[in-house]
Parts: C-alpha cells; sequence; structure tokens
C-alpha cells in the first residue's frame, strides 16, 4: 500500500520536471493560469461598470508600451553592451593566456580572437611576444596595435593594416605582406627576410636596422622612412620609391638584386648611377 503513493509522487515529479525544462511551454501554462485567474477576479466590473472598466485597461495599456517602448529597450541596450564588453574583455585576456607559447594552437587562438576584435571594431591589441607563425592574418586591422618581438614568420598578411603599429624586433619572415599598409609604424630592427612586400606601404615608417635580406619590394613605397642601417642585400627593389628616405647610403643599396626603376632623390639617384650602374640598368 505504501509503495502506489511514492510512485504516483515519483510520476507527478517527473511530469513536473518536464514541463519546467521547456521554458515555451511552461511560459504558455503561466500564462493561462494568470489569464484564468485575472479575468475571474474582474468578472464583476465586466458586468457592472464595463465603459468606466474599459478606459483604465486602456491606459494600463498606454503605461505598459511606454514601459516595452522606454524601459524595456533602455534595459536591452545595456544589457548587450554589458555582454559586449565582456566578450571584447575575454578575447583579450585570452590572447594574454596564450602569450610566449608557441605552439600552433596558441597561434591559431590568437588569430581568432583578434578577428574577433575587429568585428567588434577593436584594433589597438597588445601582441608583444606573441606566437603567430604559420597564421592567415589576410585584411586584419592592426593600425596602433603593439608587436614588438613577435613571431609572424611563414604567415599572410595581404593587405594587412599595419598603420603606426610597433613592430619594433618583429619577426616577418618568409611571410607575404604583399600590399600590407606599414604608414608610420615603428619597426626598427624588425625581420624581414625573404618576405614578400610587392606594393607594400611603409611612408614615413620607422626601419632602423631593419632586414630585408632577399626580400621582394617590388614597387614598394618607402617615402620619407627612417632607413639607418637598413639591409637590402639580395632585395629585389624593382620601381620601389625611396624619395625622402632618410639615412639611406649607396652602400646599403650595392648589395641589393636590383634598383631597376626605382626612384630616390636627386643627390642618392646621382650617385647610384655612378658607382652601380649595373644594378640601376638591370
Amino acid at each position: 500500500m505504501e509503495g502506489k503513493p511514492k510512485k504516483w509522487s515519483e510520476r507527478l515529479t517527473e511530469k513536473f520536471n518536464s514541463v519546467i525544462e521547456k521554458p515555451l511551454l511552461t511560459s504558455t501554462l503561466v500564462l493561462v493560469m494568470i489569464t484564468i485567474l485575472v479575468l475571474s477576479l474582474s468578472l464583476k466590473y465586466y458586468l457592472q461598470d464595463f465603459d468606466s472598466f474599459w478606459a483604465q485597461v486602456l491606459a494600463e495599456a498606454h503605461g505598459m508600451i511606454f514601459d516595452i517602448a522606454v524601459i524595456g529597450i533602455l534595459i536591452f541596450w545595456l544589457n548587450e553592451n554589458g555582454q559586449t564588453r565582456q566578450r571584447i574583455r575575454f578575447y583579450k585576456d585570452e590572447i594574454d593566456d596564450f602569450r610566449l607559447w608557441e605552439s600552433e594552437e596558441a597561434a591559431f587562438r590568437t588569430v581568432g580572437n583578434i578577428k574577433r576584435l575587429n568585428r567588434h571594431k577593436i584594433y589597438e591589441i597588445n601582441l608583444v611576444n606573441c606566437f603567430l607563425s604559420r597564421t592567415n592574418l589576410n585584411y586584419v586591422n592592426l593600425k596602433g596595435s603593439n608587436l614588438n618581438s613577435a613571431n609572424v614568420s611563414q604567415s599572410s598578411l595581404i593587405e594587412a593594416n599595419l598603420e603606426n603599429t610597433r613592430l619594433n624586433q618583429t619577426n616577418f619572415e618568409n611571410s607575404n605582406l604583399n600590399q600590407a599598409n606599414f604608414k608610420g609604424a615603428y619597426a626598427s630592427g624588425a625581420n624581414f627576410k625573404d618576405a614578400f612586400l610587392i606594393k607594400a606601404q611603409f611612408e614615413n615608417a620607422f626601419l632602423i636596422k631593419a632586414n630585408f635580406n632577399n626580400a621582394y619590394l617590388m614597387e614598394a613605397n618607402l617615402r620619407n622612412s627612417y632607413l639607418m642601417g637598413a639591409d637590402f642585400e639580395n632585395a629585389s627593389l624593382y620601381k620601389a620609391d625611396f624619395r625622402g628616405a632618410k639615412g639611406l647610403t649607396v652602400d646599403q643599396l650595392a648589395k641589393a638584386k636590383t634598383l631597376y626603376l626605382a626612384r630616390f632623390d636627386d643627390d642618392l639617384q646621382s650617385q647610384i648611377i655612378q658607382t652601380l650602374p649595373e644594378l640601376v640598368g638591370a
């Protein structure tokens, strides 16, 4: 006799749990129950003074519309804005977690977070000492970011925006940086060895002691850049524009692969024609 009530209570509990596990069904049942309760309590007002009661209902409806339009939208905006800030904080924290970790997983997770931050219009990102080797960073916007001492070797950054970015001692060896924007970047000591920099924009960039050994700088724009001690050994400088460059000497260009149609200031151009005719005409 004692077993039957126990089984009945268990079935009731299971039924109740199955209902509350379905939010839409639970909300519908609550709405139906509240509607029945409210209508039953209001029935005498419907019968005795419907016109007056209906006016109060309409007044309350206007208040509800105001609540939804003002308070509801405001709360939704605040909640959405808060969630967005939390997501941004999470992406930045995860980049910090993978900093200095040299692994394929760390590289791809960091790149994923960079692209998510870009979707939230966050471009100034702290990527100091991050490992980003062999990744796809095409078209990313890292304007104003800090990539000092980061490893971005063997990666693809086609048309990436690195304007005013800190790239001191950054490793771009054997990367594809065609048409990337380095305007105003701070890239002293950066390693561009074997990199593809076709039509890259280095205008006003700081490239002191940068390594362009065997790099492809065809049609690159290096106007008004700072090139003291930069290494152009075996670099392809076809149609590169060096006008206004500071600290550039004939000795730096003597070991280049070609200077054909490259543009320089008049004084430097005359020296090159006199001392390196084979490179100018090659």
